[in-house]
């Protein structure tokens, strides 16, 4: 870290340098703010890719001049469009093509998946996840355990930091797993925790599970885009993942779903059934009883959204030709220098006393930093907006920063520790 340097001159080398730099123009920067943006809620709100635009109006333009008869005739015919996704987004998070489908929204996905994968017995009944979770995780968990008779108190175990501390220790998730061998039934954690921005070992903690008999699935919603996902090689049961974080695909977009091969074709696993997850091939029968498609294709149900999918392509294709192994080398580096740029304020301003209580180790984070700001209220974040930073201000004083490798620059990251000087004055 002592390579860096906090100038303008030192950041323009390194974005001259940065073989990732022509992605920077496939994006639509905001123009809202008075002072030049500095974009840095990649990990609430991904940017527009330019070519969205052109890809929701190809299926507008299909839906005007095919009416129902796009479903086979379009461009890209809408029957089967979620088709044109799978093996983009299976790169993503490190699956086969038979393992992953994008469908529905976030949570939808999550519970449909517990209905298959939290099963719970009078004996093994118990899910276990991080404390302070994302509060739609937390809810999802709850109302699953209610519904299978038990009182979130009894069946929910929630591993969180110790007294004094902001992240969970790794020792402490896989002490809670053995300590409830007997009683777990599932476990689901975000895989980055969306406060904090701490990725959790999803291998190990896979493989604790599986050692206790409990299924292991993940909230990928700040992993996926974000993180070198291997999810088939780590053997995780299941997953979820919304597109529009990292993954820039429209505010709401569709999700995605994992499922393991092992599971693939398990027509006695429970499911709430839909019609697009029947056997494709006589699907238009109508037969009762449902068939499932083998794989993950056989957790849909309703029609392709294809609207939401269409964004959603424009950015996978994006993401296709960076490849992730060189999006996380640069986010390793962005990241690092915004860590240097944070604490070189630090020392130098008498004002300042921040904190980065996300990991340090490149290991364990992402591209989000979490800056714990003592002695400073929400005026601080009010003056950094004004300078054209849009970042996410949490109660009672952290700001949650992700330069995100696709269209993030290191000029974004000086200027961002420009923005915070001025703010402290």
């Amino acid at each position: 870290m002592s390579n860096y340097n906090n100038s303008l001159e030192y950041a323009r080398q390194k974005d001259a340098q940065d073989p990732l730099r022509k992605f920077r123009d496939e994006f639509e920067f905001p123009t809202f703010t008075e002072n030049e943006v500095i974009y840095f809620t990649g990990n609430s709100l991904g940017l527009m890719p330019k070519r969205t635009r052109e890809y929701i109006n190809r299926e507008l333009n299909d839906w005007a001049k095919w009416g129902v008869e796009g479903h086979f005739d379009a461009e890209r015919p809408w029957f089967a469009y979620h088709e044109f996704l799978t093996e983009k987004a299976a790169k993503v998070v490190g699956a086969k093509n038979s393992e992953v489908v994008i469908t529905h929204s976030l949570t939808t996905n999550l519970h449909l998946l517990l209905v298959s994968f939290y099963r719970p017995t009078r004996q093994r009944f118990k899910i276990l996840c991080e404390k302070k979770a994302f509060p739609s995780d937390q809810y999802a968990l709850e109302s699953q355990v209610k519904f299978h008779g038990f009182t979130p108190e009894e069946a929910i175990i929630e591993v969180g930091p110790r007294d004094g501390e902001h992240l969970i220790r790794e020792e402490d998730i896989l002490k809670a797993i053995e300590d409830n061998a007997d009683s777990l039934a599932t476990i689901m954690i975000g895989g980055v925790n969306y406060y904090t921005g701490q990725l959790f070992d999803m291998e190990k903690i896979t493989a604790a599970g599986h050692k206790v008999g409990a299924i292991v699935g993940f909230d990928l919603a700040h992993a996926a885009g974000n993180i070198k996902l291997q999810l088939h090689d780590w053997k995780v049961d299941f997953a979820a993942w919304c597109s529009y974080k990292y993954l820039n695909s429209s505010p709401g977009g569709v999700s995605g779903m994992f499922v393991h091969e092992k599971h693939e074709f398990e027509p006695e696993l429970p499911r709430f059934a839909g019609w697009w997850g029947y056997d494709k091939e006589t699907r238009f029968q109508m037969k009762p009883g449902f068939v499932p498609m083998k794989g993950a294709e056989g957790w849909q149900l309703s029609n392709a959204p294809v609207l939401g999918m269409a964004a959603h392509l424009a950015s996978l294709e994006i993401f296709d030709e960076a490849g992730m192994d060189n999006l996380c080398a640069k986010r390793d580096d962005l990241t690092a220098y915004l860590e240097f740029i944070i604490n070189d304020i630090s020392e130098r301003n008498d004002k300042a006393n921040f904190e980065i209580i996300t990991p340090k180790d490149k290991n364990q984070r992402g591209a989000q930093l979490s800056i714990l700001a003592h002695g400073q209220g929400k005026q601080l974040f009010d003056n950094i907006s004004k300078e054209g930073v849009v970042a996410d201000w949490r109660e009672p004083n952290v700001i949650r920063i992700a330069p995100a490798p696709l269209y993030n620059s290191y000029e974004d990251v000086y200027r961002f520790g420009q923005a915070l000087e001025k703010g402290l004055e």
